[in-house]
């Protein structure tokens, strides 16, 4: 099974910076796509940015520009460089991983507890 365990969220003012991270752990698993996901309040949870295994990234068209994605193989890592940070950047922030584990010998797709961002009006 792996783990995500996400930290960094805060308060912090219109055009501000954040810096989220997420570290997976488990049992022999190797990670395809690490990214991010928020959820605003009353709204479906959507994609904020993925990165590939290969480096490719993908951004909402919201946040490009404003956001980075990067990722460390080494200590399974993502981070997430978010600036410029406006009021409807406002969610919890979660991060999740699809890859193989081969522990169980089967693809999984993890998610973690959630960061929440808040930037005021």
């Amino acid at each position: 099974q792996v783990q995500l365990v996400e930290s960094g969220g805060g308060l912090v003012q219109t055009g501000g910076s954040l810096r989220l991270s997420c570290v997976a752990s488990g049992r022999l698993f190797s990670i395809n796509d690490i990214g991010w996901y928020r959820q605003a309040p009353g709204k479906e949870r959507a994609l904020v940015a993925v990165i590939t295994s290969d480096g490719n990234e993908n951004y909402a068209g919201s946040v490009k520009g404003r956001f980075t994605i990067s990722r460390d193989k080494i200590t399974n890592t993502v981070t997430l460089q978010m600036n410029s940070l406006k009021m409807e950047d406002t969610a919890v922030y979660f991060c999740n991983a699809k890859g193989t584990s081969w522990w169980s010998r089967s693809d999984f797709e993890a998610w973690g507890q959630g960061t929440k961002v808040t930037v005021p009006s």
